[in-house]
């Protein structure tokens, strides 16, 4: 993610600001330009965004529970902003540690929008069509000694279910443990979950389907008989060398959503080294004598950068180096995983998966007319289901 400014006084504020600490405007994210902007009153609750001047907009519902920031444009009669219209269930806000959890997980959830908007993927609604984008966010009912079935994080026809105990640290760190997970965090929950999504609005009725199966594997075979297997024996061995994780390795499905969900970690993460203008340059034996090898400038938008090698040319030496200095600190590596050519190969295919959605679908800012046109011509070319 970039960095925002206040447009009034120049002060850094960050993604979740309500307010500048500086000059004390009110905050407020604008889609329409990717921008937090300072705010002006234009009264009846409606605003001027110094980033976006000449239209009126407000604040989404959500921000009444101190658990949004994103404005809406007057003119379209929504309560909800672009990531919050997307909510079907959230817990009952009136008890208070599910309103304590519950903030963390929009401010994960918004995150994730930040990033599709910028890769300009769509983002249906479920008012748009029956299987878009949706969110249930539950509390368990053995928490309030109910019965029931555990509730499960998972992904099932554009619907994301999350259990919101995952936003409790102590009980996400038992899990990551339990699980034996490098790594576990509510973003990277969403950024899986939403890979799931697009693999049924990208890859599943696409000519790319063949490409697919031959990179990642037959996502016909069984799914739960394949978690079934992967959870009592495990990986197979060197598994490191064709799957970004432990899980990938479970089924295709996984497989190509914890590739999503690296995809979507280095753009975002290679998107705020540029913003400071990093540049790594390793200290080597064997390194040229006129100082420039190994040389990387971070100085590029990763959201618009065609050429997938670029990518991985900038993010390969910056985890070398942002590792190695959270190991200085006696902490674990801040990206644990290993891009061998085979994962590297997977990313290039979400990549150029992304890219050809850029070119063909609206995206999630287009006009809504437009956005069910498109979608009424695919479900119409691609109405025979997979087999």
């Amino acid at each position: 993610m970039k960095i925002f400014q206040c447009q009034a006084c120049d002060q850094p504020v960050s993604f979740e600001s309500t307010s500048c600490e500086s000059c004390e405007r009110r905050l407020g994210f604008v889609t329409g330009v990717h921008e937090m902007s300072a705010l002006e009153p234009s009264g009846d609750g409606l605003w001027h965004a110094y980033a976006h001047p000449g239209i009126k907009l407000r604040f989404c519902a959500n921000a009444a529970y101190d658990a949004c920031n994103w404005m809406v444009p007057e003119e379209t009669g929504e309560e909800y902003c672009l990531a919050c219209r997307h909510n079907r269930v959230v817990p009952d806000l009136a008890i208070e540690n599910n309103l304590l959890r519950w903030r963390p997980i929009e401010a994960a959830k918004h995150r994730l929008f930040y990033t599709l908007m910028r890769v300009g993927l769509p983002l249906a609604s479920r008012e748009e069509y029956s299987d878009g984008l949706a969110f249930d966010f539950l509390v368990d009912p053995a928490e309030n000694q109910l019965e029931g079935p555990p509730v499960l994080t998972g992904h099932d026809s554009g619907l994301i279910t999350l259990n919101i105990a995952e936003a409790d640290d102590a009980e996400r760190e038992r899990r990551r443990v339990l699980f034996g997970e490098f790594y576990r965090t509510l973003l990277g929950h969403f950024r899986h979950e939403i890979g799931h999504y697009y693999w049924d609005v990208l890859v599943r009725h696409d000519a790319s389907l063949p490409t697919c199966r031959a990179i990642f594997g037959d996502e016909s075979v069984d799914y739960g008989e394949a978690l079934r297997r992967h959870y009592a024996e495990g990986p197979a061995p060197h598994w490191e060398e064709t799957h970004v994780s432990s899980y990938a390795t479970a089924h295709p499905w996984e497989d190509f959503a914890e590739t999503f969900a690296h995809y979507l970690h280095i753009v975002d993460t290679l998107e705020t080294a540029s913003s400071f203008e990093i540049q790594v340059r390793p200290k080597l034996r064997g390194a040229g004598e006129d100082g420039e090898d190994g040389l990387v400038v971070i100085d590029f938008d990763p959201y618009r950068a065609g050429d997938f090698g670029r990518l991985i040319a900038a993010w390969m030496p910056l985890t070398y180096a942002v590792n190695s200095l959270n190991r200085s600190m006696g902490q674990p590596a801040l990206y644990p995983f290993k891009l061998t050519p085979a994962v590297i190969a997977k990313l290039a295919f979400v990549h150029e998966r992304i890219y050809a959605a850029r070119n063909t679908l609206p995206s999630a800012e287009a006009g809504e007319d437009m956005l069910k046109a498109v979608i009424t011509g695919l479900r119409q070319r691609v109405a025979a289901p997979t087999t």
